[in-house]
């Protein structure tokens, strides 16, 4: 009797938890739901009339937090994202007048450059993600600045001419549905979700963890190179400034989405593009509000708090990897 009375408890247990992960993994959408009503509100309605401007920053930030999220889902961190993007953006801008399709493909293999030695000093020395990202993060930051000092590095003419929202969105659907078969339906996401939620776990089912991790920072350095391309087309060339901020940008975007900060097996993919939404719908309705830089940190600040407070699943939190 005793025993039938625990199993129904366990039961009952179970479905208790099963139901709060799903209500947490709807709050995300329900936020941003509740977000764009308000700025909407708060704007007079300019937010719904200007959507193209509002959702213009948004390509770039939904691109490169995909391969954020193929590091973030094995409980990995990249915060040299920013750097990637503006070095690859240099390269981009640099080939685009010899060969357009050419520096798409240099930007890519530059991305894929910079990651692959990220993953190299992080699975090869047995480095902390979190530190090795933040070294080539200020060291790649040191080149953009040293490249871009006499001037901004301009590309060909020919990329300003296929700045188009046609074309960014095409090329963001893409990613985005390559990144979701592969995460879904392949070994691929399943060898990701099996690291993060256990390394040594993930050795003995037979997944080869050290390759699988360098290949991950390898591919979304390349992910991020490809988003370069986006990012050159809406001006032409590239500044001092090119991709500052854009690890912060993605890192709170796949936050705000619901993404848990150790990974494994509650990584959704729908984070990815609830959270960029969310971020960006945020950001630029504080823009049309008119409001100082001062006052739209603080705001977003609190916002952001608030998000991580509601939606982080503690019991799953664990050390970066």
């Amino acid at each position: 009797m005793a025993e039938k009375t625990n199993a129904i408890s366990r039961e009952e247990e179970l479905k208790k938890l099963s139901t709060m992960s799903t209500i947490r993994s709807l709050l995300p959408l329900g936020g941003l739901i509740v977000i764009f009503i308000i700025f909407n509100v708060l704007t007079e309605g300019r937010m719904i009339k200007n959507m193209p401007l509002v959702l213009s920053p948004i390509y770039v930030t939904l691109i490169s937090a995909t391969g954020v999220f193929f590091i973030m889902t094995m409980g990995g961190l990249d915060f040299s994202q920013g750097s990637i993007m503006g070095i690859a953006s240099i390269v981009v801008c640099v080939v685009s007048k010899v060969n357009i399709p050419l520096a798409i493909i240099a930007g890519i293999a530059a991305g894929a450059a910079i990651g692959a030695l990220n993953g190299f000093f992080y699975v090869n020395r047995k480095i902390k993600s979190f530190i090795v990202t933040i070294c080539t993060m200020f060291l790649f930051r040191g080149i953009i600045k040293y490249l871009t000092s006499n001037a901004p590095v301009a590309g060909s003419a020919k990329l300003v001419l296929m700045n188009n929202d046609t074309l960014k969105l095409v090329c963001t659907i893409v990613v985005l549905v390559l990144g979701f078969i592969a995460f879904r339906f392949t070994k691929f996401g399943m060898h990701l979700r099996a690291i993060g939620a256990g390394e040594k776990a993930a050795k003995f089912a037979g997944i080869r963890t050290d390759r699988t991790k360098f290949f991950i920072y390898m591919l979304a350095g390349a992910i991020t190179g490809f988003a370069a391309f986006i990012n050159v087309i809406k001006v032409g060339s590239v500044t001092s400034s090119g991709g500052n901020q854009l690890e912060t940008q993605i890192l709170i975007a796949l936050v705000l989405g619901g993404m848990p900060i150790s990974g494994g097996a509650k990584a959704r993919f729908q984070s990815v593009v609830i959270g960029s939404l969310l971020y960006t719908v945020l950001s630029s309705g504080l823009t049309m509000m008119g409001l100082e830089t001062q006052a739209m940190q603080l705001i977003q600040g609190l916002v952001f708090l608030v998000f991580v407070a509601v939606f982080a699943d503690r019991q799953s939190l664990q050390v970066i990897k």
